[in-house]
């Protein structure tokens, strides 16, 4: 199986944010995240334009995996993305 790189951009109180977590620890998969509320300034400000070029509402969770841009917990959609479709 080829390894994708994930990195998800998240905020520490959002339940969303948390199941999608949850989901890829569950599977299995290494991840980065970036929880966006937990920034300041410019490391912050930085981090938002980040997530506008791929989700111009610039909501949470927004998911990068490979190429591909998921927003919102999406279960289905995550676990075709990365190769998992249940069947463990």
């Amino acid at each position: 199986m080829s390894e994708c790189r994930i990195k998800i951009y998240t905020l520490s109180t959002c339940g969303h944010c948390k199941s999608t977590k949850k989901l890829l620890d569950s599977c299995g998969m290494e991840y980065e995240c970036v929880e966006v509320d937990k920034l300041q300034g410019e490391a912050q400000s930085s981090v938002l334009d980040e997530v506008k070029k791929i989700n111009p509402d610039c909501s949470f969770p927004t998911i990068l995996i490979g190429d591909k841009v998921i927003v919102g917990y999406r279960e289905k959609e995550i676990k075709e993305a990365i190769g998992n479709d249940g069947n463990q």
